[in-house]
């Protein structure tokens, strides 16, 4: 019976934490919703590619900053003046720079961070691959060998 109450306690704390949490949709306010679906739709996808530059690693569709209130509503002014995709969010980049793109282009001056990653993990593994090599190819020292005056006084120990 205990085991009951437990279980259906633990259930309801669970049901209440899962109604509990933050959703994405709940950023996008009533007012800023267009009338046309499809046009929101497109908006919505849009705004999953748009950083929110206060919370940095949130999509402005999910962030409840004012600034990603700003720019969903400036997106969807773009959609609703007849701008393309790539013609609205080129008009956001312009305005903010590429780092408003969650996920930036692989062109220009920022290929180079594209490439650090891997080139690093390279020259490390170069790196530790020569230490490895070099340890392995140094002559271990004699630990057995005794020089003269250690072996005299070993002599002497052994003697008394």
């Amino acid at each position: 019976m205990k085991r009951r109450v437990l279980a259906y306690l633990v259930a309801a704390i669970t049901w209440v934490a899962i109604g509990l949490m933050p959703s994405p949709a709940l950023a996008v306010q009533p007012d800023e919703v267009l009338k046309d679906p499809a046009l929101e739709m497109r908006a919505r996808e849009l705004s999953k590619e748009l950083r929110c530059l206060v919370c940095r690693n949130e999509s402005i569709d999910e962030s409840n900053a004012d600034l990603a209130r700003d720019l969903r509503i400036l997106l969807r002014e773009r959609l609703v003046a007849g701008d393309s995709d790539k013609e609205a969010i080129a008009f956001i980049v312009d305005r903010y720079g590429e780092y408003v793109l969650l996920r930036p282009t692989v062109n220009g001056s920022n290929w180079l961070l594209w490439a650090a990653g891997p080139l690093m993990l390279i020259l490390a593994g170069g790196v530790g691959y020569r230490y490895l090599r070099g340890r392995a190819r140094t002559p271990k020292p004699d630990e057995d060998a005794l020089n003269a005056v250690e072996q005299e006084r070993l002599r002497q120990i052994l003697e008394e």
